[in-house]
Order: C-alpha cells, then structure tokens, then sequence
C-alpha cells in the first residue's frame, strides 16, 4: 500500500467518523428535545410535592407570595419593553439599572415560565387535598391544563393580555386559600375580598405598565384589564356554583365502621376485612340494617381557622334512580391546627336498605369528601373484623 492511498483511506475514516458524530448528535437532539421538557416538569411537580408541607406553613406562603411580587415585575417589564416604553441605556456601564433591564430582556419569557410554573405547581397540590371526585374537580382540573401548558406557552408570552390573565388567575387563586389562613375565616365574604383585591391589584399592574404611554385614557387600561376582569367574574361565579374546592381545608380521612371507640388519643375503628389482594380497603362498603353504622372523617384545617364542619347522610332506595335524600345533617365545630386533621365521627343506629352516602361538607354545602356503602337486610361476614388506628 502506498502513502497516497493511505491518506485517502485515512480521509474515507475521517470523514465517515464525522457523518457518524452528526447523525448520533442529531438523533440525541431528536430524542432529548421532546423528553427534556416533561422531564423537567415531572421533576418541577414531585419537588414541589416534597417540599410543600402544610397551607399554612408561613415559609411556603411568603415563597408563593414572593413568586406573585416578581411575576408581577415580570409581566409590567414585558409590557413596557412591547410598548416601546424603556428608553437605551445612556450608559452602559454594568452597574446601571437600565442597562441591566436591557441584558435581561432576552430571558424575561424564561422567568415568565419558570414562576408561573411554579405557582400553577403549588396551587395543583394544594387544590388536590382539597378538591373530591365532583364538580370541584372541575377547577383542579384547569389547575392542572394550565400548569402542562405551561411548558408550551413560553412563545405565547407576547401577549400582554394573555399574560395579565395568568397573572389574575394566580392571584386570585392564592387569595383563595391565603385570606382564610390569614384571618381564620372562610366563607363567600372572604371570597369575594378576595377577588375585589386580586382586581385592584391587576388594575394596578396595567396601569404601571402603560405609564408614559401618550392619551391613555381609563377606557384604554379598562379594555386592557378586560379579559383579566372576565377571568376573575368567571371564578367568582365557579365558587357560587360549588366547583371551586374548599381550600384550605381538605379531609385527609374518612370512612364506614362497625365499631369506633375512643382509646387515650386515638380512634379505634374496626370494620370488615377485605379479600388479601384488597390492599386499599380500610372500611366497610356494605353493612346490616340492624347493627349501628358510624362514619369517620378527619379533617385538616390551618391553625387559625375555626369553623363548622357536617357529616351529610343521604340514602336513596335500591333500584331507584331519584336524587339521594338526606336524612341527617350533624355539625361539628372544629379547631384547626393538628397535623392529621380533626377527628370525629357520627353514628346511626339503624339504616334503611339501599345506597347510602355521608358527605363531608362545609357550612354552605362545599363537599370535602364522600363515603358511601349500600346496606342490606341480611349481610353475612364473609371476612374476619379488624381494627386500625387513627
């Protein structure tokens, strides 16, 4: 072999090398640039998970409200740079606030992202203790279609409108849970402070982000802040209508027991043990007509709130398919604070065959959580009684 075509085969390997170095970059670009973002994501979620303890721990809410403080910053800095309204630096001199405006301009959309992200994480975990399978779900749900979206929006950003919305949502939704934690209240009248707030404060953010811009009028920062108003009227309109959970509180237990004493400072609560695969079994589905059936919640509640709590009972006849009607309706008045939630129970002595369900509800009717089980006239133990402690 002789050197000329040893240097056109050493080229040959060369080049071959570097057409396969492309085409693995390439295909790990292919791979990674979809999977990154739901890799971070699920990540973004389950440290939040870990990290977020208790709704009214006050590290967690000071960290909220500093994301709403700097996401407000965020959206009126976005809005001035679309409007032609932050003049160039004079000076560009590292130290000089305009100057360092300008240098983060290209990554506002980034800090957009990330805090908006954030907040839609913490609200999906908080709204989740509280929100039961029924309409409230509802909520939790555009909860959650915002946060995944959340990940594509990033090029949406150059709306201005769009931007106060998210803003206008997020702070509602912390006021939400923020105000009833804050004054130990919780009802509409908290609500709706809450939104006349979250108002203010969106009617604040496009004015500063119009300021300096020529003949602005009150019409034209009102039709700015319109879909943002139109978005809170709409929540509003979703508590009044029950579809919003009843944040703060959330029932972290509930269930149907044969059997409940009271031993030192816990529950005794023995039912009907399931099948050995029934793992997620932890009280009974069914029950006799003749023995007393009590139901079992525990409820958390923050520190400062005080207020009533109902166990709901609701039965409705076999094979009929009208609306359950209630047959009792037992308040309790409970005292925030216990990590667990508040414990008690209520018991009926004598049911009437059919499908039963006890709702545990708030004082205007705002379901919490719900257990249900059928009772019927002859019931044989299939499985041995045991007892678990709460």
């Amino acid at each position: 072999m002789n050197l000329s075509t040893l240097k056109v085969q050493t080229s040959l390997l060369t080049s071959t090398g570097s057409i396969m170095n492309a085409l693995v970059t390439k295909l790990q670009t292919s791979f990674l640039k979809p999977i990154l973002p739901a890799f971070f994501f699920l990540a973004g979620v389950t440290y939040d998970s870990l990290t977020l303890t208790r709704i009214d721990r006050l590290l967690d809410n000071l960290i909220l409200l500093l994301y709403l403080t700097v996401l407000g910053v965020l959206v009126i800095l976005t809005g001035r740079f679309q409007l032609g309204l932050i003049p160039s630096p004079s000076d560009h001199s590292s130290w000089n606030p305009l100057s360092l405006v300008h240098r983060a301009q290209p990554h506002l959309a980034k800090g957009l992202q990330f805090l908006l992200g954030g907040l839609f994480s913490a609200y999906a975990i908080f709204y989740s203790q509280s929100a039961s399978f029924s309409t409230t779900a509802i909520f939790l749900g555009i909860i959650v279609a915002f946060l995944i979206g959340n990940e594509f929006l990033q090029s949406r950003y150059s709306s201005l409108k769009m931007l106060v919305s998210l803003f206008a949502l997020v702070t509602l939704s912390f006021m939400t849970f923020f105000l009833p934690v804050l004054t130990g209240w919780m009802n509409s009248v908290v609500f709706v402070a809450g939104a006349l707030i979250t108002g203010g404060i969106v009617w604040k953010i496009v004015r500063l982000t119009l300021h300096g811009l020529p003949n602005v009028s009150l019409r034209t920062i009102f039709t700015m802040s319109f879909p943002a108003f139109g978005l809170v009227i709409l929540c509003t309109v979703l508590y009044f209508l029950n579809w919003i959970p009843p944040i703060p509180l959330s029932l972290t237990f509930g269930g149907i027991y044969n059997q409940i004493e009271k031993n030192h400072d816990e529950y005794l609560l023995t039912y009907e043990k399931g099948p050995w695969y029934a793992i997620w079994k932890h009280s009974n589905d069914r029950v006799g007509i003749d023995a007393p059936v009590s139901s079992f919640s525990s409820v958390f509640a923050p520190v400062t709130l005080q207020t009533t709590i109902y166990h709901h009972w609701q039965w409705r006849p076999f094979e009929d398919h009208a609306s359950f009607m209630t047959t009792d309706r037992i308040p309790i008045s409970i005292t925030g604070g216990r990590e667990k939630g508040y414990r008690w129970y209520t018991t009926k002595h004598r049911v009437q065959p059919g499908e039963w369900r006890v709702n545990v509800e708030t004082e205007d009717g705002r379901l919490l959580g719900r257990m249900t089980f059928v009772a019927e006239e002859h019931v044989s133990s299939e499985h041995h009684m045991t007892t678990i402690t709460r």
